[in-house]
């Protein structure tokens, strides 16, 4: 692009603008393996299976990936540095608990969140038939439009632990902008 007198004055505007702007983004990984149990709990809904996932909480990986996405991007660390596994009183705590309290930490440092992508790898149970109750779940947590949050599955294939059947894997992004 040619700068011109006219355009001059756009491009210092928008570095400006640019220089301004605080934007953090954070990745989360989680994973969980099967045990007994009638249901998996994902993205704070209760989707029926004939196994459970084994964890110290309710051991929902798409919550706690989002949850780690968010500490990751304040640079807070990671949810077992703020619910340690060692402590009793998160046996079988609601997942939901952590991520609110990442939304928490994000707004009191500044921020608002601004989107969250979360990819949950598992060859079953199916997710499509529920992916929107999830995206609404998480939504609703996170202080922002369902068109803002993403849930969505893959399978691996048939390859490694999640192929195999073993348990579920959740991958997620988040990010924050200071206002």
């Amino acid at each position: 692009m040619r700068v011109t007198p006219s355009n001059r004055t756009y491009h210092a505007n928008l570095m400006k603008r640019r220089a301004q702007m605080d934007i953090r983004l954070g990745n989360g990984y989680d994973v969980h393996r099967f045990g007994e149990g009638d249901h998996v709990t994902l993205c704070g809904v209760a989707v029926p299976f004939t196994r459970g996932l084994q964890g110290h909480s309710d051991a929902d990986v798409g919550m706690h990936a989002v949850t780690d996405a968010i500490y990751g991007a304040l640079a807070r660390g990671d949810i077992g540095q703020h619910f340690p596994p060692s402590d009793p009183q998160w046996k079988g705590a609601d997942s939901a608990i952590f991520l609110t309290h990442a939304c928490a930490l994000a707004r009191d440092m500044g921020y608002e969140i601004s989107n969250a992508d979360c990819t949950l790898v598992c060859e079953f149970p199916k997710i499509g038939p529920v992916s929107d109750q999830m995206r609404e779940r998480m939504a609703e947590i996170l202080g922002i439009d369902a068109d803002r949050m993403s849930v969505k599955a893959t399978t691996s294939e048939q390859l490694g632990f999640t192929g195999r059947g073993e348990g579920i894997a959740a991958l997620a992004t988040v990010a924050l902008v200071a206002p």
